[in-house]
């Protein structure tokens, strides 16, 4: 696996680097800001990036339209993209091209290694990645009426991981229940949601995300 790595905080990203190179992961560049990240891209293409959202010239949203803006150039190429804080309308818009192969994490995951190396795999892999944080927000912000509050505790549990873009069966083992628990769940939460079920996991994560931010 090969790995670009834009973040402008210059102690985060030589340790995004060196965690990286310690569990074999290559990168082939780690750059600063959104241009110079393009300019790699296109210089050494790598299987996916791991990138800041806010970098220079203005700290708004570089790092997301340079992710963008890659996937625009090679349509479902890997992304991870890192933001200090919970902005869900950036993880709304890296999701709006409908395709899979993206994630969104807290910087504070990074600290956490090994789900963070697994979130990358994943990412990687073409699946979808969403920090259980923003997942939390957005639920939390339902009104008294919304149908969501009509989950049990498991299955607003099941519906958290779904959207972190976990499988059945990596959501039965965290849960340490059966997989036909879990398709039981799952199946009480679309019709609950009025969602149509899915077996794409992508579709799965933009059809939970869209009900939560309606």
């Amino acid at each position: 696996m090969r790995i670009l790595i834009a973040e402008d905080d210059a102690l985060l990203r030589e340790g995004l680097a060196l965690l990286l190179g310690s569990v074999g992961i290559e990168v082939t560049a780690a750059v600063d800001d959104a241009e110079k990240f393009l300019d790699a891209f296109e210089a050494d293409p790598p299987d996916g990036a791991v990138l800041d959202v806010r970098m220079p010239p203005t700290f708004t949203s570089e790092g997301l339209k340079a992710a963008i803006e890659a996937r625009r150039r090679r349509p479902g190429f890997p992304v991870l993209v890192l933001s200090a804080y919970v902005e869900d309308r950036y993880a709304g818009d890296l999701l709006s091209d409908g395709a899979g192969g993206v994630g969104y994490l807290l910087k504070e995951r990074v600290g956490k290694v090994e789900e963070f190396v697994d979130a990358l795999r994943r990412v990687i892999a073409g699946g979808t990645v969403m920090d259980p944080e923003v997942i939390s927000q957005l639920m939390s912000r339902r009104r008294a009426d919304d149908p969501i509050r009509s989950l049990t505790p498991r299955e607003s549990e099941v519906l958290g991981l779904m959207a972190e873009g976990l499988g059945n069966a990596d959501i039965a083992r965290k849960l340490v229940v059966s997989d036909t628990a879990v398709s039981k769940h799952i199946g009480n939460i679309f019709a609950k949601l009025g969602l149509s079920a899915s077996d794409s996991g992508h579709r799965r994560v933009l059809a939970v995300l869209a009900h939560l931010r309606s």
